[in-house]
């Protein structure tokens, strides 16, 4: 199988991918100035990451070249850059040893905001384009990966090029990307309740016999 040009880019999304976890990895807040070039580095990496993304997804569409293998890798790989990226925000290796702070400003619950967003909208993804529906994603989705990359560059950067006085600012962008993606899951339930609805209503036998209903579910998926 050949893969197109925006597939590769979906692939080489994943390998930078790899390579930002490796350099946040590596970083060590309690020898910063060592390490710090680490994070110089992992931001150019992010960057060019989250460009790829609009990059992929521009060719394919003028290519005429949207593939299955695109529409399914490419928001994996956007959701592995950045829950990926607020997981390491959160984790102990951003733990100023001295005052006990996460200098990033993310706290593990805001994590488990944006896991639960992109879970819950995965599912109803599938449960959507399995029935036929089109979930794509709408105008809710791409702010929210707007303000996630945009936050996610600035922590990187604030903390590699100047991290004196910018922790005030960095939290700000961190509870705007909170409520971002908090408000994004309305959107999306919005949309999947009267797929959700009617899915419901075909599945049930109004004569009572459980047989055919359930026989009518599993032709349905």
């Amino acid at each position: 199988m050949t893969i197109n040009v925006p597939n590769q880019i979906t692939l080489g999304r994943l390998v930078l991918t790899a390579a930002f976890f490796g350099l946040l990895s590596a970083f060590s807040i309690e020898r910063f100035e060592e390490s710090r070039w680490l994070l110089q580095t992992a931001f150019w990496v992010f960057v060019v990451a989250a460009i790829s993304d609009a990059v992929d997804g521009y060719l394919a569409r003028a290519m005429k070249q949207i593939t299955s293998f695109g529409r399914v890798v490419d928001p994996v790989a956007d959701k592995v850059l950045i829950c990926g990226a607020f997981v390491f925000f959160a984790s102990v290796i951003f733990v100023d040893p001295q005052t006990h702070r996460n200098v990033t400003g993310v706290a593990p619950w805001m994590v488990i905001v944006v896991l639960l967003r992109e879970l819950l909208v995965s599912a109803l993804r599938a449960f959507s384009e399995a029935g036929g529906g089109d979930f794509s994603a709408d105008w809710s989705g791409k702010i929210k990966m707007i303000v996630q990359s945009i936050t996610a560059s600035f922590i990187l950067a604030s903390l590699a090029f100047w991290p004196e006085n910018t922790l005030g600012l960095r939290r700000v962008l961190v509870w705007l990307t909170v409520v971002v993606t908090a408000l994004s899951i309305i959107t999306y339930l919005r949309r999947a309740w009267p797929f959700m609805f009617a899915r419901g209503a075909l599945a049930r036998d109004p004569s009572g016999d459980d047989t055919t209903s359930h026989n009518s579910h599993g032709v349905t998926g």
